[in-house]
Order: structure tokens, then C-alpha cells, then sequence
């Protein structure tokens, strides 16, 4: 991305150095990497940590690879290991054949797990996780409404929230039902036709929309429940629950989690397009609506070829 005017439109492929792994960083080969679309919206995608602009930006924050170099100091992984995980915000993403990465950031990969895999669950499975136990402190035989529910993070939030023992009713569109009762959910909620205020009083709403659906929503939280949200700072508070937006972290301990319970069959993935580097400007700017996350897949005998 050159100019964050553009938007997404503005993505094109260009050669760029190869990037050089600081102290506690990892060099990864990416074999495959996810992008969320708001990216080109968020002031790290322009800026370093210092404010200074770092236009062009390589876009991405999702990758699974295979650990290429160690920056000096890094500890606990080793050239040649499969990981994957979650790059900094204020750094230059994985939409490439290399990046380097904070190595505090990844976890390993099994081998077993495809890397197209990997890559699809670093933010939507933390987002859930996080989002669900770290702040919305989820108890089993509690109401979960989960905004979004065949999206990349709403699915995993409602397959969370149902194995954690929760009563989960998801949202979304009409075509989006029977996704989102295959995931587990235990009611569905028609944004467009059903009304929201039927479901009742809810424990925990999980908001990926913002806006009005946010606001309508705070209204049915319980005394003691709670609004988690990741669209921006909560413009609706429950009257007698707690309101919090969070942004994601990178936490290798939750992300090893999320990894066994897809190896176990009971996670799945919600990937919805793999597609080659070359062709990742048009994956990534659809003319169409698509469920679930576009993963970029990097051959990594293409760097090895330039």
C-alpha cells in the first residue's frame, strides 16, 4: 500500500528488501498469511510506534511459516521450526514471502495443522478467545448473543462460547443460518427480518458491528453482564453491566490452545477463499460478499526462484 487514500484499491505487488530480524525478532518464510480489511483504515498501518510515517506498507498481521533466521538474543524457537501467530501492528505485515516478528508473538505449529490453517486462526481465535474469557469473563449455563456469527471471528466466538457451556444465540444474514446452527449455535437472529429485542436478557454480547445493532444490543445485557466489543471505543453501556473494547494480543499460551482444539475436531476453521500471492490484490478486493477469511498462500520456492 502506497497511499492510505486509496484503500483497498490501492494494493499492488511490488518487490521490497527482505527484512532484517532485530534483537528478539524471528525471520519467517511465510507459507501463508491473513489480512483483516480494515487495516488499511488503522493509524499503525501508516506510522511506526514514534508517529513517522512508513508509507509504503506491507499489508497483513496473520502468518504460519517456518522460522528462516534468528535476530540477536532471540530465545525459544529454532531455525527451521513451523509457527505462527500475530506481527506488530506498527511493522511492515505478512503479506510477503518474509517477515520479521517480535518471536514473544508466535507459537509453534504443529505439523500436523496445514499452514493455510494457521493462518486463518492467529486474530479471529484470539479476538474470540479474549474476547469471551479474558474480558467478557464467560461462565458455563450463561446467554452469549454473538454478532456476526459466520464471519471470521463470530464463528469462532460461537464455538467457544458453546464448548465453554454457554446458551449462544448468533446473528447475521438470512443466508447466514445455517452456518452459523452448524457451528453450534442454539438460535438464530435475522438482522434484517427478526427482531432483536425478542431474544430477551443476555450475559454477554459479542459485537463485531458497532453502531445501532451495538446500542440495541447493550439494552438486553443483564445486571452484571457485558458489552465486549472491537469495533472502537463502546458509544452504548449496559445500565447495570460493564462495557469494554479491547484490541487483540498476540498470547502464544492461548493461541496453542485454539491449535489443539482444531487438531481435536472441535474447532473449525472458517476459511473462505486460498489464494496464490500473485493473484492477492483481486483475492482481497472481491466484487462480491464472501463468508469467512480470504487466506494468501506464498510458495516459498518463489523467493528462493528471485
Amino acid at each position: 500500500m502506497t497511499e492510505r487514500t486509496e484503500g483497498p484499491a490501492g494494493m499492488l505487488l511490488a518487490e521490497r528488501p527482505e527484512p532484517v530480524p532485530a534483537i528478539n525478532d524471528v525471520l519467517v518464510e511465510v507459507h501463508a498469511a491473513g489480512y483483516v480489511p480494515t487495516e488499511v483504515g488503522w493509524p499503525s498501518t501508516w506510522t511506526d510506534r514514534a508517529g513517522r510515517d512508513r508509507a509504503p506498507s506491507i499489508l497483513g498481521h496473520e502468518l504460519a511459516g517456518v522460522v528462516a533466521a534468528l535476530g540477536y538474543g532471540t530465545t525459544g524457537l529454532t531455525i527451521g521450526q513451523r509457527v505462527f501467530g500475530i506481527s506488530d501492528w506498527h511493522r511492515d505485515g505478512t503479506l510477503a514471502e518474509h517477515v520479521a516478528v517480535e518471536s514473544r508473538n508466535l507459537a509453534p505449529l504443529p505439523g500436523d495443522v496445514d499452514f493455510a490453517v494457521g493462518a486463518s486462526l492467529p486474530i479471529s481465535g484470539l479476538t474470540a478467545w479474549q474476547g469471551l474469557f479474558d474480558h467478557g469473563r464467560l461462565a458455563s449455563g450463561q446467554t452469549v448473543l454473538a454478532h456476526g456469527a459466520a464471519g471470521a471471528v463470530g464463528a469462532m466466538v460461537v464455538q467457544l462460547a458453546r464448548e465453554a457451556g454457554a446458551y449462544v444465540i448468533a446473528t447475521g444474514r438470512a443466508a447466514d443460518r445455517s452456518k452459523a446452527l452448524e457451528l453450534g449455535a442454539n438460535d438464530f437472529v435475522d438482522l434484517d427480518s427478526d427482531t432483536l429485542e425478542d431474544v430477551g436478557g443476555v450475559d454477554l454480547v459479542f459485537d463485531v458491528i458497532g453502531g445501532a445493532i451495538q446500542e440495541r444490543s447493550a439494552a438486553l445485557i443483564r445486571p452484571g453482564g457485558t458489552l465486549v466489543s472491537v469495533t472502537g471505543p463502546a458509544a452504548a453501556r449496559p445500565t447495570e453491566g460493564r462495557s469494554i473494547d479491547f484490541v487483540v494480543e498476540s498470547i502464544p499460551a492461548q493461541l496453542e490452545q485454539i491449535v489443539q482444539r482444531v487438531r481435536d475436531g472441535r474447532l473449525q476453521t472458517n476459511i473462505g477463499d486460498i489464494a496464490p500471492l500473485d493473484d492477492a490484490v483481486a483475492a482481497l478486493n472481491p466484487t462480491e460478499r464472501r463468508r469467512g477469511k480470504t487466506i494468501i498462500q506464498i510458495d516459498p520456492s518463489r523467493a528462493r526462484r528471485a
